[in-house]
C-alpha cells in the first residue's frame, strides 16, 4: 500500500502533523513510532502518565531513549528523549512557556518571513486550552486547543516558593503574572501542562482526537533505518522508508515523507539516508544523495546548573506534590540579549542524580533536602554538533553539546550563580535555610574556581534543537526552507525542533507544537 503521507515519529510535532493531515478523510496517513503506543490515559505507564506525582523515574524508563552526550571535557550528561507516542512531550517537565516575540521575529529577519511572531500567535493559541484564562483568553491565550495548561494560583504555592518569591521581588525583580504574555520579565508562576498532575502530551491531546480515524494508521515499535529515494530524475525524490519492526525489515511507500524524529533522531536518519555533509557520510561508507553540510550542525540547547540549599526540619518537603511552581526571566548585566537568563525555582529539591559523575539535572525525589534553583542560559553562544558513529541505525549518534565553550556564556553564568547565592541572605530565606549544599564556598572564591565547578556540573535544560535548521537557499548551512522542505530533494520535509534557526528564550515544547501546527497548515495549503 502507498500512503499519501508517512510521518516518522509520533512525538510533539509528528502527532500533530498526523492528526491535522488525517482530518481530510480522503488522505491516508501512516504514523511510525519507535516506541510503544498507549491508546488511553488509564493505560499509560506511571512515569509517562504523571509528572510530579510519579513514584517511578522516567530517566531509567524504556520510554526514554537514554542518550548520552559530551557537555564539556569534564562532564558527560544524560539526554532523555521520549520513545513513546507523544515523544518528549510524554516524558518532559511539563513547562509550557513560549519564547519572546523577538525570537520569532529574528527567524523572519533571517529569511523565514512566514515565522514572525504576529503570524505565529494564532498557532500558539490553537495548541492550548489555558484554563487560567479560559473565560477571558484575550489575544494571547487559547481556550479550545488539545493541550491543557494552567498556573498554580498563589494560595497553592508551597512554603519554599513563597519564600523564593519574596527574595526575588525584594531584590528588584518585577512580578510576572503570565510568562506567555509578550513584553514580560521577572518572577511569577510557571505555565504547566499537567492538569491534576497528568502530563498532557500530544499522545493524549492530539492522537486522542485522531487515532480512531480509518485513514490514520499508527504503527508503534517501528524503527526507521533510512528514507528511500528515487534518483533517476533531475532531483532525488523521497519515495518511502525502510523500517524494522521486531525481526521484520520492510519498505513502505509514501507520496510525501515527513521526518519528525526530533532534533537528535531527524539528523541521524537524514545522514543514514545519504543527506548530510558528504565528507562525513563517506567516512561511514554512506553514498551521498544530497550534500547538506548543515545536517547535525548548529546544535543548540539551554545549559542548566542546579543549586541547592538544605532547609530546617520544620519546612515541608513532601515529595510528589507540586514543587516547581515559579519561574524567573531576567537579562544578564551587560548583555544585549533580553531575557537571556532563566531560573526554575523549586520548593522541594533533591541531590542531583549521580553527583560526581554523569549529570542529568534531574532531582532524586527520594532524597529531598530543601530549596532548589536551576539556572538556565538562553541564547548560549556555544554550539554543538551531532555526528554518526557508524552506518548502523542501531548505533546512537555522537552528541557534542560543547557547553560553556564561549567566555560570554561563562561570564553570564558566573554572575547569575553569585546573584542567586546572595539571595540566601534575604530574611525570609535565612529563616528556613540550614545551609547551602552546592555550590560550596570554595567554588565561589575565584572566577577560575567557579568555572571549574560549572564545567563539571553543567547539565541541560533538555531543549536540543537547531540541528537541521531552516533558512533561505542562500544560507549554505540551511537544511530546509521555511516550509520544512529539504533542500535538494522532493517529497521530503522535516517538522520538529531541529528546524529552528536558533533556540528560543524558553522551554521549547510549546514552540515545537506550534511548528507542527504551522507546517501542517502549509502542507494543506500546498506550500
Amino acid at each position: 500500500m502507498k500512503y499519501d503521507y508517512i510521518v516518522i515519529g509520533a512525538g510533539s510535532a509528528g502527532a500533530i502533523v498526523a492528526t491535522r493531515l488525517s482530518e481530510d478523510p480522503n488522505t491516508s496517513v501512516l504514523l511510525l513510532e519507535a516506541g510503544q503506543d498507549f491508546a488511553d490515559i488509564d493505560g499509560l505507564p506511571e512515569e509517562v502518565k504523571y509528572g510530579y506525582m510519579s513514584t517511578k523515574s522516567v530517566w531509567d524508563s524504556d520510554h526514554n531513549w537514554q542518550y548520552r552526550a559530551r557537555a564539556t571535557d569534564e562532564a558527560e550528561i544524560e539526554i532523555p528523549r521520549g520513545k513513546v507516542t507523544g515523544g518528549s512531550s510524554a516524558i518532559n517537565g511539563q513547562i509550557f512557556i513560549r519564547g519572546i516575540p523577538e525570537d520569532y521575529d529574528n527567524w523572519a529577519d533571517w529569511g523565514n518571513d512566514e515565522w514572525n511572531f504576529g503570524k505565529l500567535v494564532p498557532y500558539f493559541n490553537m495548541v492550548e486550552t489555558d484554563t487560567t484564562y479560559q473565560d477571558d483568553p484575550g489575544d494571547f491565550h487559547g481556550n479550545s486547543g488539545p493541550i491543557i495548561c494552567h498556573r498554580f494560583p498563589e494560595d497553592q504555592w508551597r512554603q519554599g516558593n513563597r519564600v523564593w518569591m519574596s527574595a526575588w521581588r525584594d531584590s528588584g525583580h518585577p512580578f510576572c503574572e503570565d510568562h506567555n504574555m509578550p513584553g514580560t520579565t521577572g518572577v511569577g508562576p510557571i505555565t504547566l501542562n499537567n492538569p491534576n498532575g497528568i502530563r498532557w502530551s500530544t499522545s493524549i491531546g492530539y492522537l486522542g482526537l485522531s487515532r480512531h480515524r480509518l485513514n490514520l494508521t499508527i504503527r508503534p515499535n517501528v524503527t526507521v533505518k533510512r528514507i528511500l529515494f528515487d534518483s533517476s530524475g533531475a532531483r532525488p525524490r523521497a519515495t518511502g522508508v525502510e523500517a524494522v519492526s521486531g525481526d521484520e525489515t520492510f519498505e513502505v511507500e509514501g507520496g510525501e515523507i515527513i521526518l519528525s524524529a526530533g532534533a537528535i533522531g531527524s539528523p541521524q536518519i537524514l545522514m543514514l539516508s545519504g543527506v548530510g555533509p558528504s565528507d562525513h557520510l563517506s567516512e561511514h561508507g554512506i553514498n551521498t544523495v544530497i550534500d547538506s553540510p548543515g545536517v547535525g550542525q548548529n546544535l543548540a540547547d539551554h545549559p542548566l546548573i542546579n543549586m541547592l540549599w538544605a532547609t530546617k526540619p520544620e519546612v515541608d518537603l513532601t515529595p510528589f506534590l507540586p514543587s516547581a511552581q515559579l519561574l524567573v526571566r531576567y537579562t544578564a548585566e551587560g548583555s544585549p540579549l533580553e531575557n537571556d537568563m532563566i531560573v526554575y525555582l523549586n520548593a522541594a529539591a533533591g541531590m542531583s542524580r549521580n553527583r560526581g559523575g554523569m549529570r542529568s539535572g534531574a532531582e532524586d525525589m527520594s532524597a529531598v533536602v530543601g530549596l532548589g534553583a536551576s539556572l538556565g542560559l538562553n541564547l548560549a553562544l556555544s554550539k554543538g554538533e551531532i555526528r554518526l558513529r557508524s552506518a548502523d541505525y542501531r548505533d546512537y549518534p555522537y552528541l557534542n553539546y560543547n557547553m560553556l565553550d564561549h567566555e560570554e556564556d561563562r561570564r553570564r553564568y558566573r554572575d547569575g550563580i553569585r546573584m542567586i547565592v546572595d539571595l540566601e541572605d534575604h530574611p525570609a530565606m535565612a529563616e528556613i535555610i540550614e545551609k547551602r549544599v552546592y555550590p560550596e564556598d570554595s567554588d565561589l572564591e575565584t572566577d577560575e574556581a567557579l568555572d571549574r565547578w560549572m564545567k563539571r556540573w553543567v547539565g541541560t535544560g533538555h531543549h536540543v534543537s537547531c540541528t537541521a535548521k531552516m533558512g533561505p537557499s542562500s544560507d549554505p548551512m540551511a537544511v530546509v526552507d521555511q516550509y520544512g522542505k529539504v533542500y535538494g530533494a522532493d517529497g521530503l520535509r522535516v517538522v520538529d525542533a531541529s528546524i529552528m534557526p536558533e533556540c528560543v528564550r524558553a522551554n521549547i515544547n510549546v514552540t515545537v507544537l506550534m511548528i507542527g501546527e504551522r507546517i501542517a497548515e502549509f502542507i494543506k495549503q500546498g506550500k
